[in-house]
């Protein structure tokens, strides 16, 4: 229990981490991406891992995955950084005992028990891959420290959060596994990080190809979704990253792991294992480094 909780303190110097992402279901995990391999100070990227992810446009896992796959690609090659990306499950765990194998999986693997410090796994989609490897290995949970944006704030109504409701059983694994997890719950806490067209006008429009990449996609998706006049748009998955920044970025407490339910609520039972949620994001702070790094040409 004490080496838990000692692995639960957040770090307060570099730490080699990895990103798992579905990077082309929505434009927030775009800018996770950028914000990770842009934060030298508290980040050494080490691999990104695509998750898979099914929506109108990606009718399968597997089609989620490999258009996020590519998405990775382009991404980093605007960015002008070079970071080694796999491809992860082509489906949704089929039980809570199943693995489904993958080059991600097996990469987090083998990085994990290579390490000499914990892994900084840094997870803002479909849990799948994460909790693919803890069954293909369960040693890993040793090695590595998990930060999940997924599942809204355990106050909020039981509701389909997109991450864990797309794979239940994975969330299951990874919140019942013991491992060393943080959760950046979605509605209720980070959904306060948003941000509107003028801001991202002023601060990125012109600046490089990768901030107006950005800022057309953002407004591009955002007028998709019926925003035709006033509109802001959540980037919640940057909130990963800025919790390895510090406290004055993300603060966050310790509570006895829930069990993520199939009815996209929560089960609690004060007998289980210790866990940190996030309550509070620093939103114009967050913001103003994102913007920053964003811009560095």
């Amino acid at each position: 229990m004490e080496n838990l909780l000692a692995r639960l303190k957040r770090p307060t110097g570099p730490v080699n981490a990895v990103l798992d992402t579905d990077t082309y279901n929505e434009i927030d995990d775009q800018y996770a991406l950028a914000y990770f391999v842009n934060s030298p100070e508290i980040i050494t990227p080490q691999a990104v891992y695509a998750a898979p992810f099914s929506a109108s446009f990606a009718p399968t896992p597997a089609d989620g995955m490999d258009q996020s796959y590519a998405e990775i690609q382009n991404i980093l090659n605007l960015c002008g950084r070079t970071v080694p990306s796999y491809k992860g499950s082509l489906t949704y765990l089929p039980d809570e005992n199943t693995p489904v194998d993958s080059p991600a999986a097996r990469d987090l693997i083998a990085r994990a028990l290579a390490s000499e410090g914990p892994l900084y796994v840094l997870a803002i989609g479909a849990i799948t891959n994460v909790a693919s490897a803890i069954l293909l290995e369960p040693k890993i949970i040793d090695k590595i420290v998990v930060v999940f944006l997924g599942g809204h704030a355990h106050f909020w109504p039981p509701h389909g959060e997109f991450n864990m409701s797309q794979d239940v059983a994975a969330g299951r694994v990874v919140f019942g596994s013991g491992v060393p997890l943080i959760q950046l719950p979605c509605m209720g806490v980070v959904s306060h990080l948003t941000t509107t067209e003028p801001e991202l006008r002023h601060h990125l429009k012109g600046v490089s190809p990768l901030a107006d990449y950005l800022y057309e996609y953002t407004c591009k998706k955002a007028v998709e979704d019926g925003g035709n006049t006033a509109w802001s748009r959540v980037i919640w998955d940057i909130s990963t990253i800025a919790w390895l920044l510090g406290e004055n970025y993300v603060r966050d407490s310790i509570i006895p792991a829930p069990i993520p339910s199939y009815d996209q609520g929560y089960i609690h039972d004060p007998n289980r294992h210790p866990m940190k949620v996030a309550y509070y994001v620093n939103r114009d702070a967050i913001f103003a480094d994102l913007f920053n790094k964003i811009g560095r040409r």
